[in-house]
């Protein structure tokens, strides 16, 4: 059987209490890490079959199987990936409840051997809640192939909990977890759980809450556990605690009273609520790293030849900015006849269109609505993004799987601390390339609220794959006059320059925020380099066609059509001798001048809101006013956007605007539910717009004063 974990778990434990009841089952939970053999443990166990992924966060269901000792009968929930208790997303939420509430017998907590400091951050916050815990140090034979040895004596005697290694695709080593899972619900083994230590401010801290908690509360969360979640004002965590307790803490005048003496106390050492977050995060990677004191040897510390070079100060920026450089030029020369192709023959569907419907006696402005608003704009935008996406997304997988996307993450991490900021930020950052909602989204892994902030709020600064369409255009019209190969690598060269500037760009404003309204200072994390391996090709499609290109090219077209009904009403409907659209960009032109543009092109940004795609077909609209997007060579659009006032200049701040504007509507809707409110949001909204204007200003007032 599966169950959908909820926020609460509410429903699954109930399910399986009444389950166990009949069949005098003990609950067992399965925690871990995304991506550490947690679900194979789970089938080899149970015998149940679900399908296991080599990427984070596959597990977004609780399923339950059952599975015998000769000594009892386990029900086993197989809980989301989650890297944390300091829940960041509704799975780890999901996860966390499930531990603390459901009332287990034990948890199991699946590692790897090969990055055991990740792993043992989750350990540490589970065993403080539930003694009763084994730890299954899966990857044994993994670990030594890469020169790791486990001392499970030793990591034993650390952690004060049960300690197994298995390889869990070989049963036979699963024997030593379920007897560990015996004893200790046999209560043959006792386990002393290391207790997690804070600095002495914090301690001193709990100490004001903790012993009213044992007095007051009836809770299955250890006191010291909820007094933490009180100082850090956890909202969600506490609420579920109250639901336990059948009480409102707020409401108790004494607790709330430690609990405002307790962060004043805070205040006085320098410790607001953000840095209380970061130091929290901090002081459990200084005990994982006690804890791992004496039990993991590195008998094999040489380098790989690669690594050396890949993460060298001399050569792995470079190399980093030559990967990029392929990457873009692969994708410009390969989507170039595709994106030809597929224009022609969508517009030429798009005339037989127009022919049935007037063969059809459509009325002319239902015509108009339907095929040369709706239809002709989303052809352009299929025409456009498919082909770059379809070549784009599988080279960027094959460097995920590859294992390079790592690599970059630990050569950007100086750069990152230096601005204050997380050196996750790398992989988030990444992600923005094919989707600024899935960089946003990514963003959970990073621990720390302040930094995930950060990084949300500076992803837009990485072109999506709906803006490179429109960058790689402007560059080709005004900057590349080259043909073949020649132009095709001038406009792979030009196109890694604006991404440069645009990850620059980035390292500035993360800067920013954290001298100004994210102030903090930087975490630290552990990255574990994970060898290269050989890419497996059907994945590589599968995830980066299905899972990433029909994704975002589904969602830019839900968003593309409405989107060209709209615009074609914009541009048909007059008031007086013009157009509503002739009257919206003849408000902004003044001051879209000063900053380079003008009002058709600022316009563009604007309506293009709910997807850049759809900015240049809006431009071409409103240059031609005919009232209908036309199929356009890329010579006809040259001389179209000259004929309009276009110069070098008005092209350099069309690719700065586009890199630096206001994300889409999609983006900002996700970094609102990520952040946590619409304030967020609204200043991802202004800051890359303001840096945007800003930039074109400097730009178009410089090339006045210099070419006259």
């Amino acid at each position: 059987m599966g169950l959908t974990a909820n926020s609460t778990g509410a429903r699954l434990i109930k399910i399986q209490t009444a389950e166990r009841s009949q069949k005098n089952q003990k609950l067992i939970a399965l925690a871990g890490n995304p991506n550490v053999g947690k679900s194979t443990v789970f089938n080899a166990l149970t015998g149940l079959h679900q399908h296991t992924g080599n990427w984070a966060g596959k597990t977004v269901a609780a399923a339950v199987g059952e599975f015998s000792t000769q000594n009892y009968s386990y029900a086993l929930a197989d809980l989301p990936g989650t890297y944390s208790l300091l829940a960041h997303s509704a799975e780890e939420e999901a996860a966390r409840n499930f531990i603390c509430f459901a009332r287990l017998e034990a948890v199991v907590v699946v590692c790897d051997a090969t990055c055991l400091e990740r792993g043992l951050n989750l350990v540490l916050q589970i065993t403080e809640i539930c003694p009763k815990t084994v730890v299954c140090v899966n990857l044994i034979d993994e670990a030594k192939r890469r020169g790791i040895e486990v001392d499970l004596k030793a990591l034993e005697e650390n952690l004060g909990v049960p300690v197994v290694g298995t390889n869990a695709h070989d049963k036979r080593t699963l024997k030593r977890l379920t007897r560990s899972l015996d004893e200790l619900c046999g209560g043959t083994l006792s386990t002393k759980p290391r207790k997690l230590r804070y600095i002495r401010p914090i301690e001193d801290a709990i100490s004001l809450i903790e012993p009213l908690l044992k007095e007051r509360v009836n809770c299955p969360i250890p006191p010291r556990r909820t007094a933490l979640a009180l100082l850090d004002d956890d909202l969600e965590f506490t609420r579920e605690i109250e639901k336990s307790a059948g009480m409102r803490l707020s409401e108790d005048s004494e607790i709330s009273a430690a609990v405002k003496q307790a962060r004043d106390l805070l205040l006085q050492n320098d410790i607001t609520a953000e840095i209380l977050k970061d130091r929290i995060v901090s002081c459990i990677m200084l005990n994982v790293e006690e804890a791992l004191d004496g039990a993991v040897k590195r008998t094999d510390r040489r380098v790989s030849k690669a690594d050396k070079i890949l993460t060298s100060k001399i050569f792995g920026f470079p190399l980093m900015i030559l990967m990029l450089l392929i990457v873009f030029w692969i994708t410009i020369v390969g989507a170039n006849y595709p994106s030809e192709l597929l224009s022609r023959g969508l517009f030429w569907l798009g005339d037989r269109l127009g022919k049935l419907m007037t063969f059809l006696n459509a009325p002319e402005w239902l015509s108009g609505l339907l095929v040369d608003g709706a239809y002709r704009v989303l052809a352009w935008v299929v025409a456009v993004m498919l082909p770059p996406m379809a070549i784009f997304f599988p080279l960027f997988t094959l460097l995920e799987d590859l294992g390079y996307l790592p690599r970059v993450a630990y050569n950007l991490d100086k750069p990152f601390a230096k601005c204050k900021a997380c050196g996750k930020q790398a992989l988030t950052m990444c992600m923005g390339f094919g989707c600024n909602a899935a960089g946003i989204v990514g963003c959970r892994i990073i621990d720390s609220k302040r930094e995930r902030l950060i990084a949300m709020l500076t992803n837009v600064f990485v072109p999506c794959n709906g803006r490179f369409p429109m960058i790689i255009t402007i560059i080709t019209l005004y900057f590349v006059s080259a043909s073949g190969f020649a132009g095709s690598l001038l406009s792979a060269l030009a196109l890694t320059a604006v991404i440069l500037l645009g990850v620059l760009t980035t390292f500035g404003v993360s800067r920013l925020l954290s001298a100004t309204i994210l102030k903090g200072e930087p975490s630290s994390f552990t990255l574990e380099l994970p060898p290269f391996r050989k890419p497996q090709v059907g994945k590589i499609l599968a995830r980066s066609l299905l899972d990433r290109t029909v994704f975002v090219l589904g969602r830019a077209a839900a968003v593309a059509a409405p989107a060209g009904a709209v615009i074609w009403i914009l541009a048909n409907v007059t008031i007086g001798d013009m157009t509503l659209l002739s009257h919206i960009t003849g408000f902004f032109d003044p001051f879209a001048r000063f900053i380079g543009l003008d009002g058709v092109i600022f316009t563009a940004f604007l309506l293009g809101l709910p997807a850049n795609e759809i900015v240049i077909p809006l431009i071409i609209m409103s240059y031609m006013q005919l009232g209908s997007l036309s199929e356009l060579a890329p010579a006809q659009m040259f001389e179209l956007f000259s004929a309009n006032g276009w110069t070098p200049v008005t092209a350099v701040c069309v690719i700065i605007f586009t890199l630096m504007h206001f994300p889409c509507s999609t983006s900002l809707l996700t970094l609102k539910k990520e952040a946590g409110g619409w304030k967020w949001a609204a200043l991802s909204f202004v800051l890359p717009t303001i840096c945007g204007m800003i930039s074109c200003a400097i730009i178009t007032n410089l090339s006045k004063f210099f070419v006259g």
